[in-house]
């Protein structure tokens, strides 16, 4: 069977302010997505997660999103282009500087919230995403929804593709995210998450909300760093898939 990677979100700070068990985390996770101050971070997390990260030789992956601090990157937001292609090169950036002074690199870029939703459809804010990444320098993987807006222009664009599948969040039968604003969006049940990961990763399919089966490919698995006991549900995870005889790995 394929290897899976394990990923989740981290360094979703800000000040004194912490959400997720980075150090916990880090434990377990093979690719750590980390917040790159505008939805969450600031210049001395990003900086503790990257040296923790390179010491456990966790691959670090750039977290992108829109300018949202207040609303945590998930709320919808209209901006051009241009601007949106700048801030995600800024993003990346600030992040290589500290990956880089702690032993490691960037090898990887996710959107997060309200743009990894923006992107499976609007191939317009999709083409700023992926212009952003190409001025940053590289050909960054990006991680993202298999047969997304953004795939398809990170795909013509030259960058490599990573498709990415969730433990932890219900799906539509078209094979999308149910919003979170949605009943049910989020799977709470331990058990749960933990049989439908090695669903996901040994059969690639998942059982939408309304009760169809919808194939899911993935190279990646998330389990969102923000959920309570969120370290304890990925090393369940990751324990289930070694046992199921899948190994757990990287991608970058």
């Amino acid at each position: 069977m394929t290897p899976m990677d394990l990923n989740a979100d981290l360094g979703e700070g800000f000040g004194r302010w912490r959400l997720t068990d980075d150090d916990a985390l880090l434990s377990v996770v093979t690719s750590a997505n980390v917040a790159c101050g505008f939805h969450a971070g600031d210049p001395s997390t990003m900086r503790w997660v990257c040296e923790r990260a390179a010491e456990r030789g966790v691959r670090v992956g750039a977290q992108v999103s829109y300018r949202d601090l207040a609303g945590f990157g998930r709320r919808a937001m209209d901006v051009p282009p241009d601007e949106l292609a700048d801030e995600i090169t800024y993003q990346i950036g600030a992040l290589r500087v500290f990956a880089r002074a702690a032993g490691t690199d960037v090898t990887y870029v996710k959107p997060h919230g309200a743009l990894y939703n923006r992107v499976v459809t609007d191939a317009e804010q999709a083409e700023a995403v992926v212009n952003g990444v190409l001025r940053a320098g590289g050909a960054l993987p990006v991680l993202g929804l298999p047969g997304s807006r953004l795939h398809e222009a990170a795909g013509r664009a030259g960058l490599p593709v990573v498709a990415e599948a969730f433990a932890d969040r219900a799906y539509t039968a078209r094979g999308t995210l149910v919003p979170r604003r949605d009943a049910g969006a989020v799977v709470h049940d331990a058990d749960a998450v933990v049989a439908r990961s090695v669903r996901i990763a040994r059969d690639a399919d998942v059982t939408a909300l309304t009760g169809e089966d919808v194939a899911v490919r993935a190279r990646s698995l998330c389990v969102h760093g923000d959920t309570p006991g969120a370290a304890l549900l990925a090393r369940r995870v990751r324990e289930a898939l070694e046992t199921a005889g899948i190994a757990v790995e990287a991608f970058a």
